[in-house]
């Protein structure tokens, strides 16, 4: 068996007027997070694990912002056409685990939800999705509520 692990990192700074999504879920907030699809942080860096680990460019390659085609994009699907490019590519996912890291909202209280989504984006049953949520201790932009990040490691397997 073949397998290969991949590393995964976004951030986006709040913005007022636009909704958060983390992880595919909408979360009630003053702010959301800017970018040019729905900016969720967390789901980018799992796409970006995936495509790291598989040898593959970053999602900027795949989705570029200069393509208004993404603009405002459900980030769900670029996890769903990631899962199709790694497919075609000879593998596929066996497990994700990735990190949030924020001030606020507190996200705690909606990881099976996320999960939920994650697993329905990337055929993974939730047993294999880790999903986890921390503060940066007030420190730098993201600590002041000014971003949003997260880290994701995913392993592949040949398929």
């Amino acid at each position: 068996m073949s397998l290969r692990i991949g590393h995964g990192y976004d951030i986006h700074r709040t913005v007022a007027g636009r909704p958060l999504v983390l992880a595919g879920v909408r979360f009630e907030s003053a702010f959301g997070l800017d970018g040019h699809s729905d900016a969720d942080c967390v789901t980018h860096a799992i796409c970006d694990a995936f495509l790291g680990a598989a040898g593959l460019p970053d999602i900027g390659n795949f989705f570029p912002d200069t393509d208004p085609t993404w603009r405002n994009a459900d980030s769900q699907i670029l996890l769903k056409r990631v899962v199709q490019v790694l497919r075609e590519s000879g593998w596929r996912p066996v497990n994700l685990d990735a990190t949030v890291i924020a001030e606020a909202p507190r996200v705690s209280g909606r990881i099976a939800d996320m999960k939920a989504v994650l697993a329905a984006s990337t055929g993974l049953p939730s047993s294999s999705i880790g999903l986890k949520a921390t503060t940066n201790e007030r420190i730098d932009d993201i600590g002041r509520g000014l971003a949003i990040a997260a880290h994701a490691v995913a392993l592949i397997e040949r398929a």
